[in-house]
């Protein structure tokens, strides 16, 4: 695809915004027909699926925040003139063609769309059936923001492909993809990653882990835990593992308080044996596949550790790779937490649910990326680019 000038692309996302707003209900009444054919015993992923006024609005605010942001194409990284005169400079430019496969959330078709767009990328969304009704529309107001602009409805295209003929998308694509982001379960990334033909940008499980630390300000870590795990159970980054040190004081009496306050908050407890001998009306994991399981569910294992570098060690171990926090008021501790955990984003006394682009200054994200090539964790307008070496020369030639 050309490159387009930024005032252009700004236009059609002016347009956009527009179309969104005019078209509220009929985006209403297509999600309404998702959510009626949807089964509810996965709350995690009804909750994804549903589109409200307030996601509406969500939706038009990330347009127009990355409308607002600087044109990540043609940017110097670098500028340099060697000895031989030679001028080199390296630029930022588009992937190209981007696809992403998600689940459910027909708010990705928004903002997928938007920022590989405005990145200069031609993007092909392939969501789950699920949705598939919130996101034909969604890409019918796309193509006429598109179409009122003068371009190809070709920039942004849902593909309606079932599971094999996905898989034979993705082994032989009619077309050269530049990159595939997978945001989903365990599954849907291990189906992309068998069958892909091209790069895989990965965006992982959650699994996210919280050691409370020997020293941690009680108050503080409960407060974090009921976020990170109540606020909102269908994110990625919502907490999964509690790691409790058994040195902190009043030990016993500490993990009863908590086990009250999340048993209060309807908050099933899952605990390792060393616990469950102090909170034994609690299930005992039965395996240690548990360890590696993101729950997106009111779902909570609790367990003990001797110590910090016996946590870190199971975080790297056992985590999706996503966030980790540590609950200290010993700023060394934590700074040797953060720097030994091999996580997209680590946190100290914080919540994980600030891992998201909107949160961390970003802005709307494509994904969460737990892969370390070519970026790691929100991929925001900055991230959906790559570079190019421009070289100039006056006859030059290598001797």
């Amino acid at each position: 695809m050309k490159l387009l000038s930024s005032e252009t692309k700004n236009k059609v996302l002016d347009s956009m915004v527009s179309i969104i707003d005019r078209e509220r209900e009929t985006i209403l009444e297509a999600n309404k027909k998702d959510l009626e054919a949807f089964n509810k015993e996965d709350q995690a992923l009804y909750d994804r699926l549903v589109v409200n006024d307030t996601k509406i609005d969500g939706m038009i605010k990330a347009i127009e925040e990355v409308k607002n942001q600087e044109d990540p194409v043609d940017q110097d990284i670098s500028d340099i003139t060697l000895d031989s005169g030679l001028k080199i400079t390296n630029k930022t430019a588009p992937f190209g063609t981007i696809m992403i496969i998600y689940e459910s959330r027909p708010d990705v078709t928004i903002e997928a769309a938007v920022l590989a767009f405005k990145a200069n990328n031609k993007i092909l969304l392939k969501g789950g059936k699920e949705a598939l009704n919130s996101n034909i529309i969604l890409e019918k107001c796309w193509h006429e923001a598109l179409e009122k602009n003068a371009l190809s409805k070709e920039w942004i295209q849902l593909l309606h492909l079932k599971r094999e003929e996905t898989q034979e998308f993705l082994k032989n694509p009619p077309e050269k993809i530049d990159l595939i982001v997978p945001r989903g379960g365990e599954r849907l990334i291990k189906f992309v990653k068998d069958n892909a033909s091209c790069a895989v940008l990965i965006s992982g499980r959650g699994n996210n882990f919280l050691y409370v630390a020997e020293d941690a300000d009680w108050e503080k870590t409960v407060k974090v835990i009921i976020n990170a795990k109540t606020d909102k159970i269908s994110g990625c980054n919502a907490l999964d593992k509690v790691l409790i040190d058994k040195r902190i004081p009043d030990y016993e009496n500490k993990l009863k308080e908590l086990q009250a306050v999340l048993t209060q908050l309807n908050v099933e407890l899952v605990v390792d044996y060393k616990v469950g001998k102090i909170l034994t009306e609690e299930e005992v994991i039965k395996t240690q596949d548990i360890w590696f399981e993101e729950f997106l569910a009111m779902k909570l294992l609790i367990a003990e550790i001797s110590s910090e570098d016996a946590a870190i060690d199971m975080i790297n171990k056992f985590s999706g790779g996503h966030s980790a926090v540590i609950l200290t008021e010993n700023r060394a501790l934590a700074k040797q937490f953060m720097q030994q955990v091999d996580n997209a984003a680590v946190y100290h006394n914080a919540s994980t649910r600030f891992t998201d682009g909107g949160q961390m200054g970003v802005g709307a994200e494509l994904a969460i990326s737990t892969d370390k090539l070519h970026h790691r964790g929100p991929l925001g307008l900055k991230q959906l680019v790559t570079n190019k070496y421009y070289v100039y020369g006056d006859g030059h030639i290598r001797v």
